[in-house]
């Protein structure tokens, strides 16, 4: 875009192709070029101490570890995306996690957290903030507004992930920010799942949001690379503590996340749609008691989700009627498209079984058997349902044969 308020007048898809980009800065070049730089240098003392000051301390190209324009360029996109004020790089979505939660706490502060959260970031609460004095309680993430009953005076930080992670319950994320705005609490969440695209988060009152860019900004499933989103109060103190504990992202990750975000919303609606078709057909198997996908009209969130959320993406969950280890084991190992990995977001398609139960203390995770946690790519729809038969013959194979 030409014009500095070019973007007040563009549709979201226009949006994707030009925020970030500014060829007048580079010499005509349509990406913005990998900035490898630590030293920064100053042609005079001048220019030194100019850049050096503290009110400009993120603003300017000063040194590596504060950002380069490649960085720039992509915080700029993405907070311009989600709606928010603006954006930090980190070096991967648990530390976007951590620096977040460390920026809003202090000892004899108190955190509500979801029951559903990524398990890691249950284990940054047990392990790290426990030994700084901050106490965390998990809640039910179906608590809507109730979640007033649960704040304390010292509480600081309401936590929300919607949908929930492995089990996909979608969270009332404005009832539950008003109730903690009330209690002068913020609202942090990890808005992964949606990414920035398909989740507004500030008009939902949320004050920062948290990404794991590894999985759909970047969408290759080749690198390591988290996001912070904030509004403008909360910009400087989340910043000046990324900044403190030292978190920076790589010139070459920005740049793959750049040119990843240029095709979100294609991938997107592509998963989206290859999700919906595999999980109507899940809906049909009789190994499989229930899918955990909120697009889905028979989802128990599926009536907010539709009035919050702009779409989904291609990561549900499965329920499937009781059977063995042993027996789901040679499922997953006899599927062919399928991968069998960590992470989601990429093109591929993945699979993993899950064990919701174990990371649950405030509610209780029930299923009528086994659970999994598929990722659907971008692939045939066809394909994957075929190949996922085959899987579910191997799983029929090895139950027999018990």
């Amino acid at each position: 875009m030409k014009k500095e308020n070019g973007a007040h007048k563009y549709r979201r898809d226009t949006l994707l192709a030009h925020l970030g980009r500014h060829p007048e800065a580079h010499d005509g070049a349509v990406n913005p070029p990998v900035y490898h730089a630590s030293t920064i240098l100053s042609a005079n003392m001048a220019e030194w101490e100019a850049r050096r000051d503290p009110s400009k301390r993120f603003d300017v190209v000063r040194y590596g570890l504060l950002g380069t324009p490649t960085t720039f360029a992509l915080e700029e996109a993405i907070a311009a995306i989600e709606g928010g004020y603006r954006a930090m790089l980190m070096s991967s979505g648990l530390a976007a996690i951590t620096a977040a939660l460390q920026a809003c706490v202090k000892c004899g502060d108190h955190v509500l957290m979801v029951d559903s959260c990524y398990g890691p970031a249950r284990n940054f609460c047990e392990k790290v903030l426990t030994r700084c004095g901050v106490a965390t309680t998990y809640y039910d993430p179906l608590i809507g507004d109730e979640i007033a009953r649960l704040m304390r005076p010292n509480t600081r930080v309401v936590y929300v992930e919607s949908p929930g992670s492995l089990t996909f319950e979608v969270q009332d994320i404005a009832a539950i920010a008003a109730a903690a705005h009330e209690a002068g609490a913020k609202v942090l969440m990890d808005n992964t799942w949606a990414s920035p695209y398909l989740f507004p988060s500030f008009l939902h009152g949320v004050d920062v949001s948290i990404h794991a860019a590894t999985k759909y900004i970047v969408g290759h499933s080749d690198v390591m690379l988290g996001a912070i989103i904030t509004t403008e109060d909360m910009y400087l103190p989340v910043r000046t503590m990324a900044a403190d504990l030292g978190h920076c992202a790589g010139p070459d990750d920005a740049y793959f996340a750049l040119r990843g975000l240029r095709t979100l919303s294609v991938r997107l609606e592509r998963h989206e749609k290859n999700a919906l078709a595999v999980a109507r057909w899940l809906q049909t198997r009789p190994e499989v008691s229930r899918v955990l996908y909120p697009a889905l009209p028979e989802d128990p969130g599926h009536e907010l989700w539709k009035r919050d959320f702009l779409g989904a993406s291609g990561l549900f969950g499965v329920v499937l009627k009781p059977a063995s280890k042993g027996a789901v084991y040679a499922m997953i190992d006899a599927l062919d498209l399928f991968g069998i990995g960590s992470s989601w977001g990429g093109y591929e398609s993945l699979i993993l079984p899950t064990h919701p139960e174990r990371g649950r203390t405030a509610t209780r995770w029930t299923s009528e058997g086994p659970s999994l946690r598929l990722h659907i790519g971008l692939e045939d729809p066809q394909d994957l349902i075929e190949d996922l038969e085959r899987g579910f013959h191997h799983l029929r194979v090895a139950a027999a044969a018990a």
